[in-house]
């Protein structure tokens, strides 16, 4: 008995112990996996979100700082510009959440399937031991062969199914859609601040007087009176930074020449660029004249342009003209001295054309207009009066009302 037991002892040490020693190894192994790989993507998600939520905090300083400042921010300021900001930054940290979880569901896929492993290394060390203590007394044997039937009758996924149903609302559900930005909302996101006045693709000649070529870029014309130039609409691949800033109410704008039309400011982005060209004027090019017209309404309203101009006209005194007219034929009544007499008592109506007509019998009141003596049209004397017949009075006053309008 002793030396069958010492030769079982002996047996399970060389073959059915390593077996679970390696076992072992290979569970811490998995733990230290685990701990490594898994946190350490929890750590870059927790730090994109802090790094979002930090921007949507800045994008509401802003945003509150636009209401108050009358719309008038720095280019680095404007809350279009930071809320593009969000978007890069939200982008980046709803990649790092679909990584890790794409790390997690791998994670617990491998479980799965190392939970198995260990009940199958499990079931393989124990038959094992069943067959170097077979030689035991019939007791024993009866013993380990109940122990084995046991341990067989596991099923091999019910430890994870165990685990699953006492931690479910810990794991991540595969079945669940991965997210995606456009169905995230956060403050502020559509204040007026950061709707864009117009955007779109335009085509801006060089400011290189060695290249005389047109590129295309995308251009943004905001509440805060910025027209910023970026590469193209994307918000995903990098940092929606402006590659040009102008602040139009300190631009000159020009008007359009079909497509093309001018901006006249200074590149306050505070790139390189801007830095070597300062103030320097842009020629545009938009897809259509209509384009165009468009463009340049909305940058001159943006700059605080009026575009339409009220009519306003000067009004006209009809001394101002008898004089004129009278020093143009001044000549004329020089050598005629009886029709100048006249024109003392009966000032020369106009016509159109410059031609004068027959004089209309007046009286000269003293009316006092801007420092001047201005003659009043009447009836003449009562004897002029009685000589003019019914229908001759008639034709004078029509000739006069006409004159006046």
């Amino acid at each position: 008995m002793i030396n069958s037991h010492a030769e079982t002892s002996k047996n399970l040490k060389g073959s059915v112990l390593p077996i679970l020693e390696r076992l072992h190894k290979e569970i811490k192994n998995k733990t230290k996996e685990l701990a490594l790989g898994a946190a350490k993507s929890a750590k870059e998600v927790e730090k994109a979100r802090n790094a979002t939520q930090k921007y949507i905090e800045l994008l509401g300083q802003r945003t509150a700082g636009f209401e108050s400042s009358g719309g008038k921010v720095p280019p680095a300021e404007d809350p279009y510009v930071i809320q593009r900001g969000v978007y890069y930054r939200l982008n980046k940290q709803v990649l790092e959440e679909n990584n890790n979880r794409q790390d997690l569901i791998s994670v617990q896929n491998n479980f799965a399937s190392f939970e198995q492993h260990i009940i199958e290394v499990i079931q393989q060390a124990m038959a094992s031991f069943n067959q170097f203590v077979g030689s035991q007394a019939q007791r024993d044997q009866s013993m380990y062969a109940d122990m084995l039937a046991t341990a067989q009758r596991i099923p091999p996924d019910f430890e994870w199914k165990g685990f699953v149903n006492r931690n479910g609302n810990l794991l991540v559900n595969p079945n669940d859609a991965p997210r995606k930005v456009d169905n995230i909302a956060f403050a502020n996101q559509n204040h007026k601040a950061t709707q864009p006045l117009v955007e779109g693709t335009l085509e801006r000649k060089s400011r290189n007087v060695l290249s005389t070529g047109y590129s295309t870029g995308y251009y943004v014309v905001t509440p805060s009176g910025y027209l910023h130039e970026f590469k193209d609409n994307d918000n995903f691949r990098k940092d929606p930074v402006p590659e040009l800033s102008i602040y139009l109410p300190d631009a000159v704008v020009g008007a359009t020449n079909g497509p093309k039309f001018n901006v006249k400011g200074k590149d306050v982005s505070k790139t390189l660029g801007s830095k070597l060209t300062g103030t320097s004027e842009l020629a545009f090019k938009a897809h259509t004249s209509g384009d165009a017209e468009k463009w340049t309404e909305i940058i001159k309203m943006a700059a605080g342009i009026t575009t339409t101009r009220p009519y306003t006209s000067t009004p006209t005194s009809p001394v101002d003209k008898r004089q004129t007219t009278m020093g143009a034929t001044g000549g004329e009544e020089a050598a005629a001295p009886q029709r100048a007499a006249s024109s003392a008592t009966a000032p020369p109506q106009y016509i159109e054309g410059g031609e004068t007509a027959k004089p209309q019998q007046h009286i000269k009141t003293q009316e006092i207009t801007g420092g001047e003596i201005v003659a009043s049209p009447a009836t003449a004397t009562p004897a002029t009066a009685t000589a003019e017949t019914p229908t001759a009075t008639t034709t004078a006053q029509q000739a006069a009302a006409k004159e006046e309008v």
